[in-house]
Order: C-alpha cells, then structure tokens, then sequence
C-alpha cells in the first residue's frame, strides 16, 4: 500500500470489499445516464481522488480531465445531429441539436468519471490484492493484469532514471542538435526496452521459482474478512438493492433521443439518489467518520 494511500481508512479494508466496490461504481457510472445520477458520480469520484492524492488529484483533475470533458461534449454535436430541438445551423447545412449537446456532455461526463474512478482504484488496488483475490482463480491472468496496471507509472519513472542517467553524459533528448537529439532518444528508448524485457523474463522465473499456479500451493497473507468488513458490505448490498429496484422501475432512466424524456421526481426518485450518493460517497463517509473517532479518542488522552 502506497503512501498516499495509507491516509486512507477504506484502503484497509478486505481487498474483496475494495474490488467490489470499483467494480459496481464503474459500472453504474457506463450505465446510469441519467444527470443526476451522472452529477452524484463524477463529484464524488472527485472527491475521493482529492481525498487519496491531495494536490496531485487536483491538478489531474482540473489540468486534464476538464479540458477533455469539454473537448468531448463540444465534438459530439459536430457528428451526431440527432435530435428534435434544432438550435441553428452550420455553414455546411448541418443542425445543431439540444439533445445532441446534452447527449454529448453526458457522454463526456461519464467518461471522466470512469477515469477518475480507476484512478482511485490503483491508488487503493495493489497488485498484492488483485493476486490475493484472483491468484488461486485464474493465476496467469490475475498476474499479468497485475502487472499491466502498474506498467505506465512505474515504466514513465525507469525512463526518468535513464534520462537522467543520460543526461549526465550530455546524451539527453534535449542536449545537442536536432539529429543528436534523435539519436540520444533512439538509445534511451533501446536502453528501455531492453530493461523491460530483462525484467519482464526476471518477473517470469522468479514466480516460476515460487511455484506461482501450482496446484495446492498456499501463500501467506494478512488480508482477514473480520466484523468491520461485515458492517460495510451490509450496507453496500442495501444501498445496490435499492438502485437496483431505481432502475428497474425506471427512476433513474434517461432518454436523450428523439427527444429528451426521464422519469417524474417523485419520492422513490429522491430515496434511489440518496442511495446512490451513499454508495459512492462511501469511502469519503467512511474516512470522515474514521476521523472522528480518531478526534475522539485524542481528545480523552
């Protein structure tokens, strides 16, 4: 578990908790389309990413995922022109539609938070506790899964090593002329490589050394499914069951096409809401009320 990470009380949890927890947030947010639906994931994905990462997060958040779900909700409407609200016309004859701009920034919406969302599931998913899970399942897979998840950050910082490394020889990528520049990225990407596949057979024969997927082989861990563990998916399965019975009697529905319709507010619209505020506020709750009884436990020492 990462540093950051260590602040956070609901990374302590049994990994089967964390894992399901990601997997039902993601993928309600790819189905719910409904706005305040849409709203009540992404703000609380946000909040849980600033929660885990501190300033990191926020610079993701308002450097990249901003600008991208602006990107993506002004794009939509220039290809799709579904839709029975015309708003105007382009040079090219081509309406805009309302639903279509809607559609558009429902689609961006729910893509950043699914972003935002696997950020916080590496933070919290170690690769400890996806082999844990999934290593006596499927061995293969679970492992290189694993490794996959972990490959961008941890190959961008071998690559910061080796730059810097060359760098200090003056073979750098922003040292020299333009074809020295060229030929010094051509060698760190060659020295790259190279350490990747050494360390991808090191990986490889090492498990095998272990005896990694082998029959009846057991493995040490500290992971204990204990009361509090119980407590957090009772309340998971409840608050589910409740967007569940939302959705299948169309509460938290949206259509965007022809025209824009959703289900009437009405009392069971603002119970299955509240439901799923719950649900994904989870961790933050979780953290805040960890808080206090840490603020309370000082306060009679």
């Amino acid at each position: 578990m990462n540093r950051e990470a260590n602040r956070d009380s609901f990374s302590g949890y049994h990994p089967f908790i964390s894992f399901g927890y990601f997997a039902v947030v993601i993928a309600f947010s790819m189905l719910f389309m409904h706005p305040v639906m849409q709203a009540i994931a992404l703000f609380s994905a946000i909040a849980y990413s600033i929660m885990l990462k501190r300033n990191k997060a926020v610079k993701f958040n308002v450097l990249y995922m901003l600008p991208l779900l602006l990107a993506m909700a002004a794009l939509n409407p220039l290809f799709n022109h579904a839709g029975v609200t015309i708003l105007f016309y382009l040079k090219n004859g081509n309406p805009i539609t309302l639903e279509s701009i809607l559609y558009g920034l429902a689609s961006a919406c729910m893509f950043v938070t699914v972003i935002v969302w696997f950020s916080c599931y590496n933070a919290v998913m170690t690769s400890d506790k996806f082999i844990y899970l999934f290593g006596r399942i499927l061995p293969a897979l679970s492992l290189t899964f694993s490794m996959a998840l972990r490959l961008v950050p941890r190959y961008m910082n071998q690559i910061r090593i080796i730059s810097n490394a060359q760098r200090s020889i003056g073979r750098d990528v922003t040292q020299g002329s333009l074809l020295a520049r060229v030929r010094n990225g051509l060698t760190i990407l060659s020295i790259m490589t190279t350490w990747a596949l050494e360390n991808a057979i090191e990986t490889a024969d090492s498990m095998k050394a272990r005896g990694y997927g082998l029959p009846g082989r057991t493995s040490f861990s500290l992971y204990r499914f204990d009361r509090r563990d119980k407590t957090v998916l009772a309340s998971m399965l409840v608050l589910i069951a409740a967007i569940l019975y939302g959705w299948a009697i169309g509460e938290n529905t949206m259509r965007y096409f022809p025209s824009m319709k959703a289900a009437e507010m009405k009392a069971d619209s603002l119970a299955v809401y509240v439901a799923y505020f719950g649900l994904c506020m989870l961790p933050v709750i979780t953290n805040a009320v960890e808080e206090l009884k840490w603020k309370a436990i000082e306060s009679r020492t």
